[in-house]
């Protein structure tokens, strides 16, 4: 029973580490693809500790955050086959649990 507590709390983790990954995900589409469509002839900005600094290279800027990008989506796939492992996991400390219960 303590086993299968937890694991219900790695995946309780699990799926709120997933949560922050996805939303860091969008949030991060959502910027490359504001930076890739700003117009050239206006500044681009991007903030700096607590300082907002004009872009000088947004070239530069676009493909690290693409590059971080990709590091995230990596990231975020290995979290989800862990979540599927755990639950995995899970499933057959219940069934376990339910088959010593029932005998």
């Amino acid at each position: 029973m303590e086993q299968l507590q937890v694991v219900v709390n790695e995946v309780q983790s699990a799926r709120q580490q997933l949560a922050n990954l996805r939303a860091q995900v969008l949030e991060l589409e959502t910027t490359a693809e504001s930076v890739k469509n700003q117009p050239k002839d206006l500044a681009l900005h991007q903030q700096m500790g607590g300082v907002m600094v004009e872009v000088a290279d947004r070239d530069a800027l676009y493909k690290e955050l693409i590059s971080t990008l990709e590091a995230l989506k990596e990231h975020l796939q290995r979290f989800t086959e862990r979540e599927a492992e755990l639950l995995a996991t899970y499933d057959q400390l219940k069934k376990m649990l339910e088959g010593s219960e029932t005998a």
